[in-house]
């Protein structure tokens, strides 16, 4: 943990409501200069069926600064993204993950820890004082399965960077565990992620799983679920990093900066080796994960941190039988399981650094340095 991280706990949560609030607002698709922190916002009011909480922690994610910099959108016409190596849209549309439908001004933040500090019309007043771990997705059950997910917290409604947000009563799970809020925040997103990326490719023990990415927040997830399933796990990352992800569970490592990516994993487990490729990155990594699955393996990806346009052998995909998985959409009982995991002590946070509400910006800009291990919170 960084000398900078704080390990604060949410306000009492009798405390009064007050009718503003801070909050870092991102104002339009661009850089971080996007990001503008108030201490006059208006406090949501929780509408039927929904908690207020007060926030005590919540996490970065990358998702945030792809919706900042409208990377989710497939119109690529101007640099509003050079800190990212790519280009983004300035049509003055807003885009996010899932439409084109991010309102601005917006509240950023999905990973949120706190305490209900009200409820909605008909909401049970009983909940009130009680901690909560949130679940980002918010969902329409009428929908098929894979496909329920409508809006996220901090895309189409507003999140938690700020001292209060409103979400659906369903989403808050309580949570019971020794752990601060600041730990507690590096779990949602990162790990809910990575779960579903695993329970869809049905990584078993035995199996041998190639996880790109290794160093960042889904990546670390991976280690540790893929861990406590029972499978070997060869972590892909920066060569600085190889003796804490040993630390934490990979059973083999393989420099990014290697020469020959494909060959350095072959080296480790073998021709065509792997069962299972779970992958943050894409690029030009994403070739060379098919090239290392076996017969019947499985690819799941819930990142492209390295570029969303990649190039396929089909003759992988044909020939090897392969199967591949996109992760948006996390299931309700993923995110159930999680908790349970962590009330159970058997996921350990990886809290590199926390920054104050008001230096979320400075934080963004630490996220895409790339260079730490684990999650970067925001406290209140």
């Amino acid at each position: 943990m960084n000398s900078r991280t704080q390990v604060n706990a949410s306000a009492s949560p009798a405390a009064p409501v007050p009718a503003t609030m801070r909050a870092t607002v991102l104002t339009g698709h661009g850089g971080i200069d996007k990001l503008v922190f108030r201490d006059d916002h208006p406090t949501p009011a929780p509408a039927e069926g929904e908690v207020l909480v007060r926030v005590g922690a919540c996490g970065m994610n990358n998702t945030d600064i792809n919706t900042r910099t409208g990377w989710y959108d497939s119109v690529v016409e101007s640099a509003v993204s050079e800190e990212l190596g790519i280009q983004g849209r300035s049509d003055g549309a807003a885009s996010s993950w899932n439409s084109s439908t991010v309102d601005f001004p917006r509240i950023q933040g999905a990973a949120v820890v706190g305490h209900i500090a009200g409820v909605g019309p008909g909401g049970d007043p009983g909940r009130i004082g009680e901690r909560v771990i949130v679940d980002p997705s918010v969902r329409d059950p009428e929908l098929p399965l894979h496909a329920q997910l409508v809006q996220y917290l901090g895309s189409e409604r507003d999140g938690g960077y700020a001292d209060y947000v409103a979400v659906p009563e369903g989403n808050a799970h309580r949570i019971d565990s020794p752990l601060s809020d600041a730990e507690l925040a590096t779990f949602p997103c990162s790990y809910d992620t990575a779960e579903e990326m695993l329970q869809r490719a049905r990584l078993t023990d035995g199996e041998t799983l190639v996880v790109t990415g290794a160093a960042g927040g889904v990546g670390t997830a991976l280690i540790q679920l893929a861990s406590l399933r029972g499978a070997r796990v060869v972590a892909v990352a920066g060569a600085a990093k190889e003796k804490r992800l040993r630390a934490l569970g990979a059973d083999e490592f393989v420099a990014r900066e290697s020469k020959n990516v494909q060959r350095e994993i072959e080296r480790v487990i073998g021709e065509r080796g792997a069962h299972v490729a779970a992958d943050v990155v894409g690029g030009p990594v994403f070739d060379v994960l098919l090239k290392v699955l076996r017969r019947g393996g499985r690819y799941t990806s819930a990142g492209a941190i390295a570029g969303p346009v990649t190039r396929i052998d089909l003759r992988d995909l044909i020939y090897k039988d392969l199967e591949m998985h996109g992760i948006t959409n996390p299931t309700a009982a993923t995110f159930a399981r999680l908790v349970e995991l962590i009330q159970s002590g058997r996921l350990q946070p990886l809290l590199e650094e926390a920054f104050p509400l008001a230096d979320l910006a400075q934080g963004q800009a630490r996220l895409l340095k790339r260079t730490h291990i684990g999650k970067l919170v925001v406290t209140t």
